[in-house]
């Protein structure tokens, strides 16, 4: 199966957590390839990651090293729409992303919508908690979990102002995680399964 590659490494401030890779992403080789797509204007505007690159692998790179923001998914198999998702892919990738998480250890992990959240939970939580935006009362091992807007042309409920106001948000929130980070506990009894 051809994918996007996930951008992990130790260390990092942020990782970036879609619902699953789009086909015309995976044909384009980046992240939120969709020119339509709101993630890099809103990136741009929010001031969570000044000075990027044109949108592409370039920039990517440039978020991983640079601004310590990596990028994975939930679920990895491509598809035109996060529709077509079905039970197994959640059953087989979330547990999956549990493990990276818990392996790297970032001190935010953000997820773009309340639909990959409430997924990753249903399948690797006893529980599944409302979801709210912004930071969660729970994290994922010593992570704290960020929710915004997905940045999709898909879902038209929410604006670009608004996604840049979620995204400065998260700004905001990385700039307090990195003060503290050692003093924050936001476990919720996740186990390093490898």
């Amino acid at each position: 199966m051809k994918t996007l590659p996930d951008y992990l490494a130790t260390g990092l401030e942020i990782v970036s957590v879609g619902l699953n890779p789009s086909l015309r992403s995976v044909q384009a080789g980046f992240y939120f390839a969709n020119p339509r797509n709101r993630f890099w204007r809103a990136l741009e505007r929010s001031g969570l990651a000044p000075g990027l690159p044109p949108p592409g692998p370039a920039a990517l790179c440039a978020l991983l090293h640079e601004h310590r923001i990596g990028f994975t998914d939930v679920v990895k198999r491509p598809t035109a729409g996060g529709a077509e998702l079905r039970a197994r892919d959640f059953r087989h990738w979330a547990p999956v992303l549990e493990e990276k998480l818990l392996h790297y250890r970032p001190a935010i992990v953000w997820f773009h919508g309340k639909v990959a959240y409430r997924n990753f939970l249903r399948y690797t939580r006893t529980e599944v908690m409302d979801v709210a935006w912004g930071e969660q009362p729970r994290g994922i091992g010593p992570s704290v979990v960020f929710v915004s807007p997905n940045p999709s042309p898909a879902n038209a409920a929410f604006g670009l102002d608004e996604i840049i106001k979620w995204y400065a948000a998260l700004s905001r929130l990385r700039r307090a995680a990195g003060s503290d980070r050692g003093s924050r506990d936001h476990s919720h009894g996740a186990t390093n399964k490898a």
